[in-house]
């Protein structure tokens, strides 16, 4: 202890005798004290609490100090260009120019489909709005709904299939079957028919025992009552009902008949994903008592997929669109289908 004493006081006698003017010996002498109380303090305290002042004062004070002579302040010289370099950004600082807000009427809208309609993803939701004339991004419903606390719906990645075949889709028919069990456990067969390029979808009949004359005699009346003369390929499976006589009904129209691989559907993947839309968004929310009643369900449901539900694969409008324009103001109607199962939306021009 004395020999620490004895090396700090002549260590502060030399800097005072090194003064070259004896005015200045009392300036030096003070200087001496404080350099000597600040390492004291040093020693005392493992972190200086500075406040934002203290902070841009010894920043600015060490632009007039060489960097040789920064030991004297109580940090460290990376503190100090830190302090140095924050004060130049917040000097330099512009105002964000952000999204203009979204209006409260909007944002109650998304938030009453995806309310009414809990199986509608983001996309959906975006493609029924510009039925009503509002554009938004899929992100900004997406925000609102997080916000209000609604996650995202369920959602499924197309097949391979529909790459390739989105590129020659056009005067592409597709068709397949699917069943339905009714209350009474008896099954029902629907045949329908969709065309790849506008995805609208043609129902063809629904019987309890399909077989050859009966599905030639749907791809008859399918084709007497559509214009089929752009149509130049027609996909369906290796279903024994699919006979030679069906085939040749599309034949005399100039079509082509390809047949798909054995066990691949997803070689027949547009039809494949009408079946999973239909049933995900109808049937699978109802009880079918039997045929008539089959019949008048998916007639309702074929005209809201032709003419209303937006469809990602045609940038979200539907089959068959509006020829005039939606209104962008007015009140939004709600206009339920199958009592509430499928709804559409309409704006009523104020």
């Amino acid at each position: 202890m004395l020999c620490r004493f004895v090396y700090l006081f002549v260590g502060r006698c030399l800097d005072v005798l090194s003064g070259r003017f004896r005015s200045r010996r009392a300036k030096e002498v003070e200087i001496a004290v404080l350099r000597h109380q600040v390492d004291v303090l040093r020693r005392q305290v493992s972190r200086q609490d500075l406040e934002p002042a203290d902070r841009a004062v010894l920043a600015l004070l060490s632009r007039l100090l060489p960097r040789v002579r920064w030991s004297a302040f109580v940090v460290t010289p990376a503190t100090i260009l830190r302090w140095h370099r924050d004060l130049v950004r917040r000097r330099w600082t512009y105002p964000k120019l952000d999204r203009p807000p979204i209006g409260s009427e909007v944002r109650e809208i998304v938030l009453r489909l995806a309310a009414e309609n809990p199986r509608w993803g983001y996309l959906r939701i975006v493609g029924e709005l510009r039925h009503l004339g509002i554009r938004v991004s899929a992100s900004t419903v997406q925000r609102l709904l997080r916000r209000a606390g609604l996650g995202p719906a369920p959602r499924r990645s197309g097949p391979t299939w529909s790459t390739f075949l989105r590129e020659q889709a056009h005067g592409v028919l597709a068709c397949d079957f699917f069943s339905v069990e009714t209350v009474w456990l008896r099954r029902l067969y629907v045949l329908f028919f969709i065309e790849l390029g506008s995805r609208r979808v043609h129902l063809a009949g629904i019987t309890t025992s399909p077989n050859g004359a009966w599905v030639t005699q749907q791809a008859r009346n399918l084709t007497m009552s559509q214009d089929l003369a752009q149509t130049r390929l027609l996909i369906r499976d290796r279903d024994m009902k699919f006979t030679r006589a069906f085939d040749d009904v599309f034949r005399a129209e100039g079509m082509r008949v390809i047949r798909t691989p054995v066990r691949a559907p997803r070689a027949n993947a547009f039809a494949e994903r009408f079946v999973r839309t239909v049933r995900h968004e109808c049937l699978d929310w109802t009880l079918i008592h039997g045929r008539r009643h089959l019949q008048t369900v998916l007639e309702v449901y074929v005209e809201h997929y032709n003419t209303h539900r937006p469809h990602r694969g045609l940038e979200l409008s539907p089959p068959e669109p509006m020829t005039r324009a939606p209104s962008p103001t007015g009140t939004v109607n709600r206009r339920p289908l199958l009592d509430g199962l499928v709804n559409e939306y309409t704006r009523r021009a104020a």
